[in-house]
């Protein structure tokens, strides 16, 4: 019987054809965790990933829509625990870092411990993967906020009222990138701890797109910017128009000045326009601001709203 004091533990583990890892991955966590229920949730696997998942001793469940991000949705959506794990199914991440990552949340009473990932240069063996990592982490940090240098690592720890008051809006792999935001607008405590970062089983393949997946990340730090930062996101938008403005504007400003005529009507004409344009989007990033420090708010009040699991509970 378990111990009523003790924390219950989730580990989640998205796969997609892991056939190859999954048996290894699923019977490294509850080696290191034994507590834990362990649940692999299945994205239309063609291979034998349910099966050796299964025989491993997990709960296997399924998730129709295409995508990590759908997957994770599901899980958050479905899953009960205090405590929730979540990794990838193909071996990279060692089921040994769990227990520190683990102990740090309920030790140091955070929502969120991501396991930083060292070794991050090898990427599973697509270096143009360590690459895009560097420079999204380096554009996240000025769009955002520092406070992380791992954004995409799968690898993290989640508390309850995490994981039930996160929308879970992406579908793909940029869910990571929304967890990391989700932290950061609510003000959330979290943390960074190293772990090992390893390559993939032979026979596994990563189901990542170079200029896909980056294409779809990118837009995603777009639309996470204008969701919680409007008026950062019109004012550069605001600064745009301004310099079009003034682009096409001085040498209409010079030609009246210099010989008190007005022959470039067109100029003229497009660079009020475009001084217009700067005005309301100047106003929409006011208004917009406002709007989202009031979603912000009743997203805190929602996450407050969540019990808190403490070691008296």
């Amino acid at each position: 019987m378990s111990d009523p004091s003790s924390p219950s533990i989730a580990v989640l583990l998205p796969c997609y054809n892991e056939e190859h890892a999954i048996a290894s991955v699923v019977q490294g966590f509850k080696k290191a965790i034994p507590e834990a229920t362990v649940y692999v949730y299945d994205n239309n696997s063609t291979d034998e990933t349910c099966a050796r998942a299964a025989k491993a001793g997990a709960v296997v469940r399924n998730e129709p829509r295409q995508g990590k991000g759908n997957v994770i949705r599901r899980m958050f959506a479905d899953i009960d625990a205090d405590f929730y794990i979540m990794a990838d199914g193909d071996g990279t991440y060692d089921a040994v870092d769990a227990p520190k990552l683990l102990a740090a949340a309920i030790d140091e009473r955070l929502d969120m411990v991501v396991g930083s990932r060292k070794n991050i240069t090898v990427d599973a063996g697509r270096a143009g993967h360590a690459f895009g990592n560097k420079v999204f982490n380096f554009l996240f940090r000025q769009m955002f906020a520092n406070g992380f240098s791992d954004i995409f690592s799968g690898y993290r720890v989640f508390s309850r009222r995490f994981v039930k008051s996160f929308p879970a809006l992406s579908s793909g792999f940029e869910i990571e990138t929304e967890l990391s935001v989700h932290a950061l607008v609510l003000k959330q405590p979290f943390t960074e701890i190293e772990v090992s970062y390893g390559t993939r089983m032979e026979g596994s393949v990563s189901k990542l797109s170079t200029f896909g997946d980056g294409f779809r990340i990118s837009s995603m730090f777009v639309l996470f910017m204008k969701e919680t930062r409007p008026f950062v996101f019109f004012s550069y938008l605001t600064g745009i128009a301004l310099l079009a403005s003034a682009f096409f504007g001085l040498p209409v400003l010079i030609e009246y000045f210099q010989t008190g005529f007005v022959t470039l009507i067109p100029r003229w004409i497009l660079s009020v326009g475009m001084l217009m344009v700067s005005m309301f989007m100047l106003v929409c990033g006011l208004i917009l601001d406002s709007v989202a420090r009031g979603r912000t708010e009743h997203k805190r009040m929602a996450y407050l709203a969540i019990p808190r699991w403490t070691k008296n509970s």
